[in-house]
């Protein structure tokens, strides 16, 4: 049976492997193949029968500015049906919904079901050919409908992804952060190459075939993508469809809010593990276990490295200089933690990202699966000029 000394060595470095491939290698990699293979999407100016669905539970506080900014829309009036899909809101939601005007159609589920249950019951009343999704927390551009809209003029779009931004209390761009940076360059390089993987959930389209089937406890950006992957279509991103939102004010809440996307992230990978064959799904299989499951997977890699070379240390120089790295690294979060201090956000975002990631593991493997909560609390950004 190998030493420690053995296997050790190997398992540390296939943990290091594992992290740099999830987030280093994969876009090193979609850049590269970028090169060789680039789908263009073939946008043109195209109103089709749309259907723009807000989700709402207990938004009195953004609701009647979220309808306002639809109402302003540059997409043509009668080809836009607004439908509020109001999740059995206790507050004054439904009232306000209902004193917005004759464009404006409320859907009320009568008793709590979550976000996906009533986006179901929306999408059964909606018209549209094309379906626009959007949270009450996110305001749009006068031309963000029609932005969005124009990608279904390619045949092989299924889906549009939003381009997800921060803005500060004035409305400029602000705050974005390395993750949500580096999220949208891996989105732009998806796109570039064969297919998004996953959508912004707060702003995203669909073909209405792509939306036949939607099951109340999957995760609807997500699951979205991959039933227009399996149609045959592709997902794509739109850099002039954006969505604009505010920070969550509470960190805890915004730990909560990362572990429960996880925990639902899981869920949808697993309800379509077949998507995982490369011989069936081709590239879109590498991308989807690149992108989801590698990266999920990176805080048992963490774990695996930090427990390998606290063992290996007393005995080699090398793996005393990691683990002294890793500490440093992991302590830069916590003084970020502490302080604030600028030079520690990224290790302070990682450690955070990857302990959101290693407790919905937990609780996905407990069994547990999440179908309805509150949504976060997030400042409703101002309004945003075209």
């Amino acid at each position: 049976m190998p030493s420690a000394s053995i296997w050790c060595p190997i398992a540390f470095w296939c943990a290091v492997a594992l992290a740099a491939y999830a987030y280093a290698g994969y876009p090193l990699a979609l850049a590269a193949l970028s090169w060789r293979r680039q789908r263009g999407v073939a946008r043109a100016p195209i109103a089709p029968r749309a259907s723009f669905i807000i989700a709402a539970h207990n938004e009195e506080g953004c609701i009647v500015r979220k309808i306002e900014n639809t109402l302003a829309q540059d997409y043509p009036d009668d080809a836009l049906e607004i439908i509020v899909a109001s999740d059995c809101s206790t507050d004054r939601t439904d009232a306000l919904v209902r004193e917005a005007g004759p464009r404006v159609r409320l859907i009320r589920s009568a008793e709590r079901g979550g976000k996906e249950a009533v986006q179901k019951l929306a999408i059964a009343a909606a018209s549209g050919d094309i379906l626009i999704f959007s949270d009450a927390a996110t305001m749009l551009a006068p031309d963000g409908a029609s932005a969005i809209v124009r990608n279904f003029a390619d045949p092989t779009v299924g889906c549009v992804s939003s381009l997800d931004r921060f803005v500060d209390a004035d409305g400029q761009p602000s705050g974005e952060g390395t993750y949500v940076r580096y999220e949208m360059l891996l989105r732009r390089l998806e796109t570039r190459v064969n297919s998004l993987v996953g959508l912004s959930g707060s702003f995203f389209a669909a073909r209405r075939e792509v939306c036949c089937e939607w099951p109340i406890d999957r995760q609807s950006d997500f699951n979205t993508l991959l039933r227009a992957v399996e149609l045959g279509f592709r997902g794509v991103l739109d850099e002039a469809s954006v969505g604009y939102y505010r920070d969550i004010a509470d960190a805890r809440h915004e730990r909560r809010r990362k572990i429960r996307t996880i925990v639902r992230g899981l869920a949808v990978v697993f309800a379509n593990r077949q998507m995982l064959n490369p011989f069936r799904y081709g590239l879109f299989a590498w991308q989807l276990a690149s992108h989801k499951l590698c990266r999920w997977l990176v805080p048992f890699a963490l774990l695996v490295a930090a427990a390998a070379s606290t063992w290996l240390a007393k005995e080699s120089t090398f793996f005393a200089v990691m683990l002294l790295g890793q500490a440093a690294f992991y302590g830069a979060a916590a003084w970020h933690q502490m302080t604030g201090a600028r030079w520690g956000r990224i290790p302070w975002y990682f450690a955070v990202a990857n302990a959101a990631a290693l407790m919905a593991w937990l609780r996905f493997l407990r069994g547990e699966r999440i179908a309805v909560w509150t949504p976060s609390s997030r400042s409703l950004p101002p309004s945003i000029a075209s």
